[in-house]
């Protein structure tokens, strides 16, 4: 099954990809379960002219076990899951370790948003720059993001990475990620925001360290460049 899915790029994708087969078992074994009923009983008990329809009320606890036992089954199995995902989803939603790189993203009508911190580490200052629908991460590297939208609803996902996350307008959602393949994936918008919505995609380049570096050096460079000649204008 986990090669009908798309390629495996982050640390986390594998637990992600472990859970879903895991759920995928769990409720197809019920599924599969209540369909043999079903069939047993729709042949078993058919009509027939020797046999009459009949109202029989579920008052007695064998008439109300045929609908307790099932619901008892369901709660376990749902219980199971609970447990076997509440680990997976406390790393990927619940817990955010120590940041190599911070990005914040700004999803708006129809285009997403990226700022880098400049040389300082900080945003909001004068040495940040920005790029639309393209977002460059080192490899093998803790990138922590601020996740945030400009105008309604929309969805950051990058499936490679089983990365998803909503961006809602008037809030800010911090989220992590850590690439460990090399390669450029899709970063659609997966929530439906307007007549553009389907042209709502950007690029996220995984590249070595070494090459990022001097990517970033390149980006701050001329955005320091830039600076300067607005200063000058505006002198």
């Amino acid at each position: 099954m986990l090669n009908w899915f798309p390629e495996a790029a982050s640390s986390y994708a594998g637990d992600i990809d472990r859970l879903f087969v895991f759920i995928t078992v769990v409720v197809g074994v019920f599924f599969l379960l209540a369909e043999a009923a079903l069939v047993f009983f729709s042949l078993r008990y058919r009509r027939t002219e020797k046999r009459k329809a009949a109202y029989i009320p579920a008052r007695t606890l064998r008439s109300m076990a045929w609908v307790l036992v099932p619901c008892a089954v369901i709660l376990g199995f749902d219980l199971v899951i609970d447990a076997v995902a509440a680990p997976v989803w406390n790393e990927v939603k619940q817990t955010l370790p120590a940041a190599d790189e911070r990005v914040r993203i700004q999803g708006e009508q129809w285009a997403w948003r990226f700022t880098y911190p400049g040389p300082d580490g900080l945003f909001d200052t004068e040495d940040d720059f920005q790029l639309v629908n393209e977002m460059h991460v080192p490899l093998d590297a803790v990138v922590v993001f601020e996740l945030t939208s400009k105008d309604v609803l929309h969805s950051l996902w990058v499936p490679a990475l089983r990365l998803k996350q909503d961006a809602v307008p008037g809030r800010m959602i911090r989220g992590w990620f850590k690439a460990t393949r090399e390669g450029r994936y899709e970063v659609p918008c997966a929530e439906i925001c307007g007549l553009g919505h389907t042209l709502m995609k950007a690029i996220l380049v995984v590249e070595p360290p070494e090459t990022y570096r001097e990517w970033l050096r390149s980006k701050t460079q001329t955005a320091a460049r830039a600076e300067v000649g607005h200063r000058e204008e505006q002198g």
